[in-house]
């Protein structure tokens, strides 16, 4: 049997209890600096400050649907996972998604990561609906075998 022991909740992923979070990023072409972040990225610069994105600067592009880690600023994470989840025209497409999930995925099991949370990657600033995102993220899911906790985030405030 595959897949990945998932559950959904409302709320925000800043406040789960787990060992990293996912943060829903773009390819990292666009300095961090010129981006005003909205969502996930505007709720972690403004809680972790500026230390996470300037490290995955340094990663430089980042390909469509991979992952990189980086430290959880001032947030009581082990780290946080940027996911490439939306392409250069700031859309997210079923590979974008169902890659980003997956590679997030493999991170969180080569860092040791027991649980990890993650928003609904792709809704909002991807262009698709959080319907859609959760579909995708799901499917992705099922697909894969993996000892990581999964808690997908629909955020409410």
């Amino acid at each position: 049997m595959m897949g990945v022991n998932v559950v959904v909740v409302q709320g925000d992923i800043l406040e789960q209890q787990v060992d990293a979070i996912v943060n829903s990023w773009n390819r990292n072409v666009i300095p961090w600096w010129l981006l005003l972040p909205q969502g996930v990225s505007g709720a972690i610069k403004r809680r972790a400050g500026t230390e996470p994105f300037k490290e995955v600067a340094k990663y430089g592009p980042i390909p469509l649907g991979e992952a990189r880690l980086t430290s959880a600023g001032s947030l009581n994470y082990q780290g946080i996972i940027h996911v490439a989840g939306i392409n250069l025209c700031w859309y997210a497409t079923d590979y974008s998604v169902r890659q980003s999930t997956i590679n997030a995925i493999k991170l969180a099991e080569a860092c040791g990561f027991k649980t990890l949370a993650m928003p609904l990657i792709g809704a909002g600033s991807g262009n698709r609906s959080a319907k859609w995102s959760l579909a995708c993220m799901l499917n992705a899911l099922e697909s894969i075998e993996s000892h990581v906790q999964v808690t997908i985030v629909k955020f409410s405030p």
